[in-house]
């Protein structure tokens, strides 16, 4: 566990508040769960820029990426070109009454990447499949047929 040093005032007794403890606290967990999965803003809210793998098979590109807690049907993926961008919400609402008191909460979380493809790929067939929370995106790579060139013998 690291240490922080304590400020002091000079000469005066040392002034403890548990609530700043806790707000470092928090800023330090809040430091850590941005360096594993990066936030930028954008639109006024916080959007989550997941990991994503890109694996090369034969004829095809296989794409995976976790999206936790986002249904199917709040996935928007579009290929371009060799670009791939994947867009997800997720929300929940919650409503509780207790002792007279109505309250309602709301968490939405959105995800946004933006990946360049290594290869010139086909949206044509591209599939996608989400299962338990991870998204696997199967695009077949765009088949380039080189034109032959007859060469005639003297």
């Amino acid at each position: 566990m690291v240490r922080w040093p304590v400020r002091r005032p000079s000469g005066g007794p040392i002034r403890w508040d548990p609530f700043d403890e806790i707000k470092r606290t928090q800023d330090r967990l809040n430091q850590l769960f941005e360096e594993f999965m990066p936030v930028e803003e954008w639109a006024g809210g916080k959007v989550y820029a997941p990991a994503i793998d890109i694996m090369e098979e034969d004829n095809k590109l296989v794409v995976t990426t976790d999206l936790p807690g986002v249904d199917k049907k709040d996935i928007e993926i579009n290929v371009k070109e060799d670009m791939l961008e994947i867009s997800a919400k997720c929300g929940r609402e919650k409503e509780t009454e207790e002792e007279g008191y109505l309250r309602r909460e709301r968490a939405y979380t959105r995800f946004y990447r933006a990946v360049r493809l290594p290869t010139n790929v086909t949206d044509e067939k591209a599939t996608a499949k989400m299962e338990n929370g991870v998204l696997t995106i199967t695009i077949p790579k765009l088949q380039l047929e080189e034109p032959k060139k007859k060469i005639d013998i003297e």
